[in-house]
C-alpha cells in the first residue's frame, strides 16, 4: 500500500502523544483524555545526556519524574562515599512522586545511564493547578495517594518478611 494513504488510515498517532504516555504512568492512569491533555500543558520535558545527574540525594525535592526514554539508576552514598545501587529505572517507570507534596530532602540520588527523556511534574505547577483545576488535580492527588500507599504497603510487608527472617535464625529458648 502507498505510505501516504497507509498513514490515513493508521489513525490520529495519539499513542505518539505525551498524554498518551501520561496515561501509562501509574499515577494518572485514571485520567480520562481530556484530563491526559491539561496534563500535557503542566508537565515539563527534559532531555539528560548520559551519566548525567537529576537530583542528588539531600536535594530538596521539586517534583516527580517519569522517563519516555532511556534509563537511570537511583543510588544512594555510604559513609565512605560509596554509590550503592538501589534501582534502574526504565522508559513508564517514575520516581521522586512525593516531593508532589512535600518539601523534604531526598533520599537517594539518580543519574542518567543513558541520553534520557524524562517528563516532571513540579510542587508548583501542581499547586497552581489545584487553583485552578481542582477536579482534575483532586484525580492526580488520590492517584498519588494510591501509588504511594502501594508502596508503602509493599514496604510494610517486605518489613514483615525480614522480621520473621530474623526470628527464624534467632536460636530458641529452651
Amino acid at each position: 500500500m502507498n505510505p501516504f494513504w497507509n498513514n490515513i488510515f493508521r489513525g490520529s498517532g495519539y499513542q505518539d502523544t505525551l498524554a498518551y504516555f501520561l496515561g501509562t504512568v501509574p499515577i494518572f492512569a485514571k485520567l480520562n483524555k481530556r484530563d491526559l491533555r491539561f496534563l500535557e500543558t503542566i508537565v515539563h520535558e527534559r532531555r539528560y545526556q548520559a551519566n548525567e545527574i537529576v537530583f542528588e540525594e539531600g536535594d530538596i525535592g521539586s517534583g516527580m519524574y517519569a522517563i519516555r526514554s532511556g534509563q537511570l539508576r537511583i543510588y544512594t552514598k555510604d559513609e565512605q562515599g560509596s554509590e550503592i545501587n538501589q534501582a534502574q529505572l526504565e522508559p513508564g517507570d517514575f520516581f521522586g512522586e512525593v516531593a508532589l507534596t512535600a518539601s523534604r530532602p531526598r533520599i537517594a540520588s539518580a543519574c542518567t545511564t543513558e541520553p534520557t527523556v524524562l517528563v516532571g511534574l513540579f510542587r508548583s505547577d501542581m499547586l497552581e493547578a489545584v487553583r485552578k483545576h481542582p477536579s482534575i488535580s483532586a484525580k492526580i492527588l488520590l492517584g498519588l495517594t494510591r501509588v504511594i500507599s502501594d508502596r508503602l504497603h509493599q514496604s510494610n510487608l517486605q518489613l514483615l518478611d525480614l522480621q520473621q527472617q530474623q526470628r527464624a535464625k534467632e536460636p530458641q529458648q529452651p
